[in-house]
């Protein structure tokens, strides 16, 4: 499989693209929303209400923390993360004046 050629496209196409990787995959999605429902949470929590392994929520968490959705703060043996408010704000931006652009043919 080819490698994305990420720098053919301007810096707006390249964040677009990486953060829809956030709604990439439904558990994703379903930590997102229960970040959200809950305000905060511990890693633990996530795993019973989303019924995956741990592990594999890991890896999930640790995609949007690289993201910059999600933060985290360790409280002693656990790791309590949150919706990152700025940077979703940003991404709600970006996203919005992608959503909203005026189609501007009518071809098919």
């Amino acid at each position: 499989m080819g490698v994305t050629k990420s720098e053919i496209f301007s810096d707006t196409q390249n964040e677009i693209a990486n953060l829809a990787k956030a709604f990439a995959h439904p558990a994703r999605v379903a930590i997102l929303q229960y970040l959200f429902e809950s305000n905060t949470c511990i890693c633990g929590d996530l795993v019973d209400e989303i019924g995956l392994a741990q592990a594999t929520i890991s890896q999930h968490l640790k995609e949007l923390k690289r993201l910059g959705l999600i933060k985290g703060n360790i409280e002693g043996t656990s790791v309590c993360y949150c919706i990152n408010q700025d940077k979703w704000n940003e991404m709600r931006i970006l996203l919005d004046s992608f959503f909203n652009q005026e189609v501007k043919t009518n071809c098919c």
